[in-house]
């Protein structure tokens, strides 16, 4: 095996005619074509994915506005501070320097879930077939979500808003 960090960015269309789940035009597929198009991407690759977003067509209004959103500098500002949260926390751990390289022992050191939280997931486990896998890149991102919010604990909200970013699991 060969070592390797990337960042894989990919898309792909929530169906064959590309209108599944669309609120201007009606998707023509039927579920069965929706099943075996999915069941062409793989679950363990599925699984490496840490975030899963759907994103929707823009409506023609949302199109022409120009809708003002938050400045880079302060998003770039968020991100350095979330970074430096990381760095602190793992500064006696060898070649580990953010959240998405946290092993399973990290997690069990620095993800730890209060009930509600463990509820949360745990539902979410059952509910979606959600593996092993997935669970913990669940909890990879929610700790990234705490530590944007500055938060030391993880709260049920940070394993919530990481949950939701498993679109594909909710979409099977």
């Amino acid at each position: 095996m060969f070592p390797a960090q990337f960042t894989l960015v990919a898309s792909t269309n929530p169906c064959p005619c590309g209108y599944y789940g669309d609120t201007i035009q009606q998707c023509t597929c039927s579920p069965r074509q929706r099943e075996q198009y999915w069941a062409k991407l793989s679950g363990p690759l599925m699984d490496r994915i840490d975030l899963q977003v759907a994103v929707n067509r823009l409506k023609p209004e949302e199109i022409t506005q120009q809708p003002t959103g938050e400045a880079s500098t302060s998003v770039r500002q968020r991100v350095q501070e979330a970074r430096d949260r990381a760095s602190i926390r793992f500064q006696t751990e060898a070649n580990l320097r953010c959240n998405a390289q946290m092993q399973s022992s990290h997690l069990q050191k620095w993800c730890k879930l209060d009930d509600g939280s463990r509820n949360l997931l745990e539902t979410a486990i059952r509910k979606l077939g959600l593996s092993a896998r997935a669970s913990d890149r669940i909890l990879k991102v929610a700790r990234t979500i705490a530590d944007l919010a500055a938060d030391e604990k993880l709260k049920p909200n940070h394993v919530a808003e990481a949950i939701q970013y498993r679109t594909i699991d909710r979409m099977q």
